[in-house]
């Protein structure tokens, strides 16, 4: 099986596998990380292969929907390629990925796994979490989970440990200063530092408004 045959059929897995998903990490979310990464990707060298199989497989079966379990992704991954006869250490390299690739995940005190193919696709994924995207799946995920959209009487947590993000209820708009913000200064290729300078302005122009019309000043 050729290259383009892999990833053929690893678009047509996740679409079916995706399918009555959650608006922000559906079948589309997977299409634009997957066109950003191939972006990214022209300006570094990595294995092209390798993150277009991370980028189209990375929420194949994300945590936040089966009850926390990190596990789940990583082993449908897995599973998938080996049945395609990926070669085993692109197989174990996309795995990697799929482990590593979450934000949560820099919350943690163990050390990471890391490689040029993973920070592609991980740029590549902030991307889609910041600007008019990011806002649109901010508040839809909140709305998945019936969290409030705003309440001044809860501060944002800067300081949340990868368990307390995991478990966190707070408002919508907490989660701009608990992650979205910070993204911009964490992404780790040049193309994706350029790509995030304004998206993350849009959000901070999103912020102002929004608490302008809260207060009923606008």
């Amino acid at each position: 099986m050729t290259n383009t045959q892999i990833v053929e059929e690893t678009i047509a897995f996740v679409k079916e596998t995706l399918k009555g998903a959650e608006g922000g990490h559906d079948w589309f979310h997977i299409q634009r990380v997957f066109k950003n990464t191939l972006l990214i990707a022209k300006d570094e060298k990595v294995d092209v292969l390798v993150v277009s199989l991370g980028a189209l497989l990375h929420d194949i079966a994300d945590a936040k929907f089966n009850n926390g379990d990190e596990t789940v992704g990583p082993k449908m991954a897995s599973e998938f390629l080996t049945s395609l006869g990926v070669k085993k250490k692109i197989v174990e390299h996309v795995v990697k990925i799929i482990e590593n690739i979450s934000y949560k995940s820099s919350l943690g005190t163990k050390k990471l796994f890391t490689s040029k193919e993973l920070q592609v696709v991980q740029d590549a994924d902030r991307l889609d979490a910041i600007g008019a995207l990011g806002i649109a799946r901010a508040f839809n995920y909140g709305g998945f989970r019936n969290r409030e959209l705003y309440n001044p009487e809860i501060a944002p947590n800067l300081q949340m440990t990868k368990e307390e993000y995991k478990a966190s209820k707070a408002p919508t708009i907490n989660h701009f200063y608990e992650k979205l913000l910070l993204l911009k200064d964490k992404m780790n290729t040049e193309t994706g530092k350029e790509l995030a300078k304004k998206r993350h302005q849009f959000m901070l122009e999103y912020l102002k408004q929004f608490y302008k019309e809260w207060n009923g000043n606008a």
